[in-house]
Order: structure tokens, then C-alpha cells, then sequence
């Protein structure tokens, strides 16, 4: 397996490039719900829809105060090697003794302090508004031995009122390890809630992003008018 290689100068450089960004691609990211502390070790497990999850999942982490990890294929991890460097770790689909190791590995790693680790349990990538499918039982498994508190995240992607996309967060209350049904049903709970929001109302934006052209113009339109009795230039002065 690939293991996490987080600490030094590049973390650093690429805990600022993932920041950077998801600030220029969104309009912002938006909460509803409380980011639970990690201060027992927590498994927070989200739907897959985006190339994103992976970098919101990230700055939500920071928010969160966690020392974040995610758990992500091998094969895609190879090819993009510097996401070690902010916590990511690998698994081998289909390999037995892979995921043994892996499991393991992630035990140790929640064990260290405020430490978070993040799985997207639908095992692959489900773009869209669809159903969320199957979970993979390696949540559950993980959860059980590492006897860590778990919480349930869903995330979308929606154009609203502006041209720039806005991130809708929805997390749901803490629950200790269970069977796999506590999971589907965990996650359906806050996919449902996220996905029915029209707006952002009710949620608290955690994350500033671009300034959409009508946010702009509401700024200008905001002005105090000029006061047409007011000179625009000062009469000059004269000794």
C-alpha cells in the first residue's frame, strides 16, 4: 500500500494550493450542521459525485480542526502521489490482504491525536443527482476496530442565484460504529437534505470564494449617492 507522507514544507505548499483552489472555483462553501471534534479519532464518510470531494473534504478538515486523512484507490493515488502530502492513503480494490493492511494501517492512523479519517464508501465515482447505491462494508469494518465515533457528510454542487457554483455541505449528528444499514441510512439522511436546499438559506458560509458579476453590482448599487451641492474639487487655497 501507498502511505500518507503529511509534515514539512510541501504539506504545507499543498494545504495552500487545495485552499486556493476550491476558493477560485466556487463561490463558497456553505454548512448546515456542526463539524464534530476528532478528539477521540472520528471516520466521517461522504458521497463521491466529484472530482472536488476530495479537496472540499480537505478544507473542511481544516475547518473542523481534524489532522485529516482519506482513504483512496491505489491506482489513482499512484498517479497523483502528492495527495500523500495532505493525507491520503491507499487501498487495492479486490485485493483481500490489500484491504487488510490498509484497515490496519488506518487504525494506527486514527489513533493519533484529533486525527479524522475520510472514506467515500460508495467506492466510486456516481456524478449526478442519482441514487446512492451500495456502500462498501469497509466503513463499517474500519469504524468497529478502530472503536471511533463516526459522522455522516453529504456534498453538492449547485449553481443557484449566481454564475459561480456554490458547495452545499450537510452533516449529520455523531454516531458510534454499527452495522452497514446505520451507514446507508446515515448518509441517505443528509444526501436528501442537502439535495432538497434551493438555496443557501440556513446555512453558514465557511468558505469565501470568487464574487459573482451580480454581488458586484448590488456592491455598487449600495453607494451613497453623490450630493450634487457638494463641489467635486475644493476651491484651491490662496495666500
Amino acid at each position: 500500500m501507498i502511505r500518507d507522507d503529511k509534515g514539512g514544507l510541501f504539506t504545507s505548499v499543498i494545504d495552500w494550493y487545495v485552499g486556493r483552489k476550491v476558493r477560485r472555483a466556487f463561490r463558497g462553501v456553505w454548512v448546515r450542521g456542526e463539524l464534530p471534534a476528532a478528539s477521540q479519532g472520528l471516520v466521517a464518510y461522504l458521497n463521491h459525485s466529484s472530482f472536488w470531494d476530495g479537496f472540499v473534504a480537505h478544507q473542511l478538515g481544516k475547518l473542523a480542526g481534524w489532522d485529516a486523512y482519506a482513504l483512496m484507490a491505489e491506482e489513482n493515488l499512484a498517479k497523483y502521489r502528492f495527495h500523500t502530502r495532505i493525507g491520503a492513503f491507499s487501498i487495492r480494490r479486490g485485493d483481500a490482504r490489500s484491504a487488510v493492511e490498509t484497515l490496519r494501517y488506518a487504525k494506527s492512523v486514527l489513533a493519533r491525536p484529533n486525527a479524522c479519517v475520510v472514506i467515500f464508501p460508495q467506492g466510486e465515482l456516481r456524478p449526478g443527482q442519482g441514487p446512492l447505491g451500495a456502500l462498501s462494508r469497509g466503513v463499517e469494518v474500519l469504524a468497529r476496530t478502530a472503536r471511533t465515533p463516526c459522522v455522516p457528510i453529504a456534498l453538492r454542487y449547485a449553481f443557484l442565484e449566481h454564475e459561480h457554483p456554490d458547495v452545499l455541505v450537510e452533516v449529520g449528528a455523531p454516531h458510534p460504529p454499527g452495522a452497514l444499514s446505520t451507514y446507508a441510512e446515515g448518509l441517505e439522511a443528509v444526501y436528501q437534505r442537502v439535495m432538497s436546499a434551493r438555496s443557501t438559506e440556513g446555512f453558514t458560509l465557511r468558505i469565501r470564494g470568487r464574487t459573482s458579476v451580480q454581488e458586484r453590482w448590488d456592491a455598487v448599487r449600495s453607494l451613497p449617492a453623490p450630493n450634487p451641492e457638494e463641489p467635486r474639487h475644493p476651491a484651491a487655497h490662496v495666500e
